[in-house]
């Protein structure tokens, strides 16, 4: 698998927190868009399914990042069936799944 650059990754988790805290506080359809357009390439790049995996394991990659512990990525990728958050849905409330690759 391709790995995304560090400097991308960061720029994407910073632009998801922006995007969330936007959201939270207009949930304008451009917010919304431009978060579901964040989450999934996060996923994509991270090769993940779901944004909080996305997150962790972005995170994880970042320079300073504890590589030594990576329980929490074990543990999540060992969960199967991951669906994406109701931001990359489009709808307040509900996940979608992303198809199988």
């Amino acid at each position: 698998m391709l790995l995304a650059h560090p400097a991308v990754l960061r720029d994407l988790v910073e632009q998801y927190e922006t995007l969330r805290v936007l959201n939270a506080a207009d949930g304008s359809p451009e917010v919304r868009q431009r978060m579901d357009d964040v989450v999934y390439t996060l996923c994509v790049s991270t090769g993940t399914r779901d944004v909080d995996t996305a997150l962790i394991a972005a995170r994880h990659r970042l320079p300073g990042a504890r590589v030594e512990d990576d329980s929490v990525l074990s543990e999540m990728a060992g969960q199967g069936g991951s669906v994406l958050p109701a931001e990359a849905a489009g709808t307040m409330g509900a996940g979608a799944a992303l198809p199988a690759a």
